[in-house]
């Protein structure tokens, strides 16, 4: 797709994999924009599961710190800047937030400002032992961006999100995974292979199903329990009808493992 990102789709899991190690794949524009290029094209696809991933031991170290240091020492319209490249990152790291179908982040070293956003936004997070997650916008003077002030508080609640902004925290991977933001970590040298059981669990599931979970359980918060529950009959409509929901009775009275088709 680009020299930035890799592609790829297999058995019906697309893979994106930030790709600019000497960066260590921090998240530039030209990023941003085949990330989001790539979503566009799962969602016209028959694709049942997205994972996001960084090469060379890196997730994604924040924004293009290059770009940055280019736009303080020129005389560039601010607003124009924002609009033309700021923005542009921060609706990414929505766009992977609102993907359809589960999304899983693979979190193998550092996870930094937008780039740590950018993990949150998936559905699931996998971390390896030597990850590591921080939301220190403010240590280049930045307030918070990429989502960070909708996701961050929606998991780990207001004041402990605070904490790690205001603080600069370093999170490492058990720590992660206290505060939820991370939901497995695994041995650095079994994550490739730990993390492909996830993958595949989700994957093979019952992917109209899952999809409309995952739009349930994402407004669930800003909904009356009334409104919930007229959503969630709603979402019934749409999966009893499925071949997936057939195959899960019959296993399920049958004694065995269902084998869902996505359909």
């Amino acid at each position: 797709m680009g020299e930035q990102l890799r592609f790829d789709v297999a058995d019906e899991t697309a893979t994106i994999t930030l790709n600019n190690p000497a960066m260590r794949n921090a998240l530039s524009l030209e990023m941003a924009q085949q990330i989001k290029a790539a979503i566009e094209e799962v969602d016209q696809s028959d694709v049942r599961c997205l994972v996001i991933q960084g090469s060379n031991e890196a997730f994604c170290a924040g924004g293009d710190i290059q770009s940055m240091l280019e736009a303080v020492s020129t005389d560039a319209n601010m607003d124009a800047l924002i609009a033309d490249v700021g923005e542009p990152v921060n609706r990414t790291v929505q766009s992977v937030y609102e993907c359809p179908v589960p999304t899983i982040a693979k979190v193998d070293g550092p996870a930094y400002g937008a780039g740590a956003s950018l993990a949150i936004a998936a559905d699931i997070v996998l971390a390896s032992e030597r990850a590591e997650l921080s939301f220190g916008f403010q240590r280049i003077g930045l307030s918070v961006d990429s989502g960070t002030s909708y996701l961050l508080p929606r998991i780990v609640g207001e004041n402990t999100a605070k904490n790690l902004v205001f603080r600069d925290k370093i999170l490492d991977a058990e720590e992660s995974a206290d505060l939820g933001l991370v939901q497995e970590v695994f041995p650095t040298e079994q994550f490739e292979q730990e993390s492909q059981r996830v993958i595949d669990q989700v994957a093979s599931g019952p992917t109209i199903a899952l999809k409309q979970s995952k739009s349930l359980l994402q407004h669930g918060l800003n909904r009356t329990m009334d409104e919930a529950i007229e959503n969630e009959v709603a979402a019934l409509k749409t999966v009893f009808p499925t071949d997936d929901f057939s195959e899960g009775v019959s296993a399920f009275v049958e004694r065995r493992t269902p084998e869902f088709t996505g359909e």
